[in-house]
Formats: C-alpha cells, sequence, structure tokens
C-alpha cells in the first residue's frame, strides 16, 4: 500500500493528563470493541443520507483525516471519494478491527492509526478536510480538540462533523441516566451541549459555517451534521 500523504504524529509527547484522559477513554473503547462492531446501525437511511452528503463533499484531489472513526465502517466507503484518508481512534482494539476490515476490503487510499482526538493527530495544514461523526461529544475538550482541527486543515479545508447533541435530550438522560450508566462503566465520559453551543464553539476557533442539517429518518434527531469552513 502506497505512503500516506498525511501522517500521523507519532512522536508528540502529551501531557501527563492527557495521557491519562486518552488511556481512560482507550479503556472504555477497547473493552466494548467487538460488541460496538456487532451493533447494527439505528437508522440506516439517516446513516445513508449523510454519506451521500459527505461524498459530495469530497474530491479525488483531497487529503482527508477521520478523527474517532470507530470500526472503519464510514472510513471504507468515503476513501475512495479521496486522495488519501488517514482513518484515527483513540482505542487500539477499533483500529484493529478497522485494519481486518480493510484487509478484506482492500482500499489503496485508505489507511488507520491509533491517535487521541485530543491532541495533534496531523501536521499542520496537512489536510483539505477532517470528518469528525459521532465524536465531538466524546473528547475531554471541544474547544481543544476543534483548536487541533484548525491547526491540520489547509485554508479553506473542511470540518465535517456529526454530533450527537445531549443536552437536546430528556433532561433525565444527561443529568441522571448517563452519569449512572458511567459510575458503573457502561457509558463514556460525555459533553453535554445542544446544536446552537456547537456552533458556537466552532465559530470561536475562527471558522465558518457553512451549513448546519439533521439527517435523521426516525423522531427527533439529536445529531446535528455540520459543515466548517478554515478561511482561506
Amino acid at each position: 500500500m502506497p505512503t500516506p500523504t498525511i501522517a500521523p504524529l507519532a512522536d508528540a509527547s502529551p501531557a501527563p493528563e492527557a495521557g491519562a484522559s486518552a488511556a481512560r477513554k482507550a479503556r472504555f473503547w477497547d473493552r466494548i470493541a467487538r460488541k460496538y462492531a456487532a451493533d447494527p446501525i439505528a437508522d440506516m437511511a439517516g446513516y445513508e443520507a449523510t454519506l451521500r452528503r459527505v461524498q459530495g463533499l469530497l474530491s479525488a484531489e483531497q487529503d482527508v483525516l477521520e478523527i474517532g472513526c470507530g470500526t472503519g465502517s464510514t472510513a471504507l466507503r468515503l476513501a475512495p471519494c479521496t486522495r488519501r484518508l488517514l482513518a484515527t481512534d483513540v482505542s487500539a482494539n477499533m483500529i484493529a478491527i478497522a485494519r481486518e476490515k480493510l484487509a478484506a476490503q482492500p482500499t489503496p487510499q485508505l489507511s488507520f492509526a491509533v491517535a487521541d482526538a485530543d491532541a495533534p493527530v496531523a501536521g499542520h495544514k496537512a489536510c483539505d478536510a477532517v470528518l469528525a461523526f459521532n465524536l465531538l461529544h466524546l473528547v475531554s475538550d471541544l474547544d481543544q480538540a476543534l483548536a487541533q482541527v484548525v491547526q491540520a486543515l489547509r485554508p479553506g479545508g473542511l470540518l465535517i462533523s456529526k454530533t450527537a447533541c445531549i443536552a437536546e435530550m430528556n433532561p433525565l438522560i444527561p443529568w441522571l441516566a448517563l452519569p449512572l450508566m458511567r459510575a458503573i462503566g457502561k457509558a463514556p465520559h460525555v459533553l453535554c451541549f445542544d446544536g446552537e453551543a456547537l456552533q458556537a464553539a466552532i465559530a470561536r476557533q475562527g471558522m465558518e459555517i457553512v451549513s448546519v442539517e439533521r439527517h435523521g429518518t426516525r423522531g427527533k434527531d439529536i445529531r446535528v451534521f455540520i459543515v466548517a469552513r478554515k478561511p482561506a
């Protein structure tokens, strides 16, 4: 397989507290990786609508980074639309499953690597687009993660994201159910914000919001799809 044009910053040394946070996240997702890979997509029609939308934003001239790629199913669908796609996740077990899928479905544009979305993942101005699907509510520090995205993007590059807005759920879920599940190890740490707060966080990084959409087809859709552009 050709050497990817986007290389993960494997030699970056995170601060001790950042390393501890990444280790906690990795332990949770490592433990559930096989179950996560086997779970069906709840809203397949909404998922396919998102894929079509993203495919329309990508091109064969683009170097693309995906953060929080999970077990790689979406990366496998999108990589043929790019020049190169580096897909990363904090969980080594998730990446191991993703590489199994890649071996079964060789895709020359695609490579996988273990990396934490809260830390620098790719070099400065290395990417034409950064993808973040079902991730931004799971980072430790939203502003820091978005700042890393901006640094990785070339001028005019796109952040393409789809994020669960926990604050838009029934209040009993974020303030009661999730803390209880987290206390017994059944849920990860999550950030609680709504769609407007997420847009404001992206704008704080100097990015232009290009589009805000909802692609769900089953009842209330709390997953907001946002496209934002780094100034040229």
